[in-house]
């Protein structure tokens, strides 16, 4: 059966399969950690067990070869066979005792030394009775021997039992160093497959991310594919469903502002001909009442032409800057171009133009981040009295750069602070004997510095002017 498909399965489950991933490799190691120490925990009880035995064993030797010596003397000076019996069965126990030691490992010369002294002491108690005497004066130094010889036995019982402690202590040692190195290695890569899977989970949500971001920069012409789990491939295809409807409304709306300037173009087109013939007395000679109100159509005219030539450059603004063709350009060098190509007007008004700063490269599109500040350098011109001085400076801030513009004109004032950014919209305080601005010199700034992923704002300053701020990221 074919394993199945990436995007038949769910993000939860992907999660969940990645937790039992985790889960059951730090698991695992817990249980076989905890097997192991069963296992050693076990070795250790058998080796106490071990060491008691050798030791109980030992003990048994001492106090059967104590008996074995009793009944020998005894049966020798009372020539009692009971006791002679006695001594056979307490020799077999004591070889008993000795049979378990070698069993549990003691070296065998030690039992043949036993087992050698008990045949001599068994040789001397064969002889006539009437020696009985000097055969009991000579089972007793053959039992003197005896307490060497056990003396011996015990000593090599006692570190028999501390070799084996000190190699179960060592075996110990290298199982707790292997249990350990297991342990890292297992937390090493959890830890790692816990970062591997998060970061492949978490691709598709940065895809999604981005492509939210596109859409919030009106970046509408990429389309948005998602690959991962089914239920974020269906979050993907719901947000590519909100670009190209985005799409359409945007492209409706530049299709309504189209024909609407077409379809008033020619009608006032039409009225401003009419006008100049009725000023013209075409159609008659007009009175001086009638040459006024004649002035004043003409004057309105021309007015809701020029409005809706704005709109429409204002509506191509917007579009392009959805479309930006970005290059290494060196801010300081844009700036110095924009204050040259205006040099007629600001000298025009008897101003002054100031820059400083350092040179910065940022990849930027040129030519529209150039209109952004040429329309706030046409703006300080305007509203800045004769004699005053603009002063334009730059700079490299960390993870960002930043052009500020200031002026000696009057400023905003407080009500129009809000709104100074708004399509169309003018301020209170404008220039004497200027004509007067159509309001989307800053709305087109904000378009394209924002198109840029940076910001503009008025700043408020204590001193006399206007101070505008472009904020630019480095990447």
């Amino acid at each position: 059966m074919p394993a199945p498909r990436l995007g038949l399965i769910s993000f939860r489950q992907l999660l969940l399969v990645a937790f039992i991933l985790v889960g059951g490799l730090l698991g695992g190691t817990a249980l076989r950690a905890v097997v192991v120490l069963d296992g050693l925990m076990a070795q250790r009880s058998e080796a106490a067990a071990a060491a008691l035995a050798l030791n109980a064993n030992t003990q048994v030797l001492t106090e059967r070869t104590l008996d074995m010596e009793r009944a020998a003397r005894q049966s020798l000076i009372l020539n009692d066979r009971v006791l002679r019996r006695r001594f056979e069965d307490e020799s077999g126990n004591a070889r008993n005792a000795l049979h378990k030691l070698v069993e549990q490992g003691l070296p065998a010369a030690h039992v043949e030394r036993w087992n050698a002294q008990l045949d001599a002491v068994a040789t001397v108690m064969q002889g006539p009775q009437e020696a009985a005497l000097e055969r009991e004066r000579a089972v007793a130094l053959r039992f003197r021997d005896f307490d060497t010889i056990n003396t011996g036995i015990s000593r090599e019982v006692q570190r028999l039992i501390q070799t084996r402690d000190e190699a179960l202590a060592r075996r110990l040692e290298a199982t707790r160093y292997r249990l350990m190195q297991q342990v890292v290695l297992a937390i090493a890569l959890a830890a790692v497959l816990a970062a591997g899977l998060g970061i492949w989970l978490a691709r598709p949500f940065k895809r999604l991310e981005t492509a939210i971001v596109a859409l919030g920069q009106n970046r509408l012409d990429e389309p948005i594919e998602i690959v991962g789990p089914s239920d974020v491939q269906r979050l993907g295809q719901q947000i590519e469903w909100l670009r190209l409807r985005l799409t359409e409304l945007d492209a409706d709306k530049a299709r309504f502002l189209r024909h609407v300037s077409h379809e008033l173009k020619t009608p006032l087109a039409a009225l401003r001909e009419g006008v100049s013939l009725l000023e013209e007395g075409v159609a008659g000679e007009l009175n001086s009442r009638q040459h006024e109100v004649t002035r004043i159509l003409e004057h309105n005219v021309a007015v809701l032409q020029e409005r809706i030539e704005a709109l429409l450059r204002f509506n191509a603004a917007a579009f392009e800057a959805r479309q930006l063709r970005r290059e290494p350009t060196d801010l300081l060098a844009l700036v110095h171009d924009q204050v040259e190509a205006q040099r007629l007007q600001w000298q025009a008004g008897d101003l002054q133009v100031e820059v400083t700063g350092e040179p910065v490269v940022l990849q930027v599109d040129a030519e529209k981040l150039g209109t952004a500040v040429a329309n706030l350098l046409t703006n300080a011109i305007r509203f800045s009295p004769p004699g005053g001085t603009i002063r334009i400076a730059l700079l490299d801030l960390p993870g960002r750069a930043s052009i500020d513009l200031r002026d000696e004109g009057p400023g905003v004032s407080e009500a129009d602070r809000e709104r100074v950014f708004e399509p169309f919209y003018r301020g209170e305080r404008q220039p004497v004997d200027a004509p007067a601005g159509t309001g989307i010199g800053l709305s087109i700034v904000q378009e394209y510095v924002a198109a840029h992923g940076g910001r503009v704002e008025l700043l408020q300053d204590e001193k006399p002017g206007a101070h505008f701020r472009i904020e630019l990221p480095h990447a």
